[in-house]
């Protein structure tokens, strides 16, 4: 498949044309506009600082249904313990800027560059992209953040400082994503930590589908709130 050059119109080539590795498009702009039409057909950015932006639509795609999600005893009793302080877009600049600082096994270098930071706050301030802090004494321990549209919300990226602080947070998530009947949250590419806590590999045919379906609910913009009813787990 070829890989398509993008220009400063806001458009993109049909996902189902990705590479292999799902690499679809190169260049373009990370404006809002053109980010949120990317995550309503299934494509995201995911490159390093000194390329050009590259666009992404994965095959196989990684995906959470809310009402699959297994977050193990350990998990369940941790929450109940109360150790943790759970906020949502208290300080989304927090927690991308810790996405990008807080390095991990294996990780040589971030993927979330100081541009790609400017744009999410920037969909932060519209409305689209949300955060779920965990505090421990008052200070942010733990989190992720990603993008909201319809039904779905596209997880980007987590964060700890402290053990199971990040996991703390996606529990919160799921049960904002239940309360509100949320279809699924995306974890965009397989891997082994998100499929234990019940993500599943499907076929970008069947998420692009699962997508569509997704955006035709309304979606919730602005500020998120904590609700601290625990009945959903």
């Amino acid at each position: 498949m070829p890989v398509y050059f993008l220009n400063e119109s806001i458009s993109f080539p049909p996902p189902q044309l990705a590479e292999s590795s799902g690499l679809l498009a190169i260049g373009g702009d990370l404006s809002s506009s053109r980010l949120l039409l990317a995550y309503s057909m299934g494509i995201f950015p995911w490159y390093s600082e000194g390329q050009p932006i590259l666009w992404f639509s994965p095959e196989p795609r990684l995906i959470l249904y809310p009402e699959k999600f297994s977050p193990g005893r350990s998990l369940k009793k941790l929450v109940r313990k109360g150790i943790f302080d759970v906020k949502f877009d208290n300080d989304f600049e927090g927690v991308i800027n810790c996405c990008a600082n807080v390095m991990r096994k294996y990780q040589e270098k971030t993927w979330i560059t100081g541009e790609m930071i400017d744009a999410y706050i920037a969909l932060h301030d519209r409305g689209y992209a949300h955060s779920v802090e965990t505090y421990h004494d008052g200070t942010l321990v733990g989190g992720l953040y990603g993008v909201s549209l319809g039904g779905a919300f596209f997880g980007e990226s987590m964060f700890h400082k402290t053990s199971n602080a990040s996991k703390v947070a996606l529990y919160y998530l799921v049960k904002k994503c239940l309360y509100w009947n949320f279809d699924f949250i995306d974890s965009q590419v397989p891997t082994e930590h998100m499929k234990r806590m019940g993500s599943e590999e499907v076929s970008r045919d069947e998420f692009l589908d699962r997508l569509s379906e997704a955006l035709e609910k309304q979606s919730k913009t602005g500020k998120w709130n904590i609700n601290s009813d625990n009945r959903y787990f």
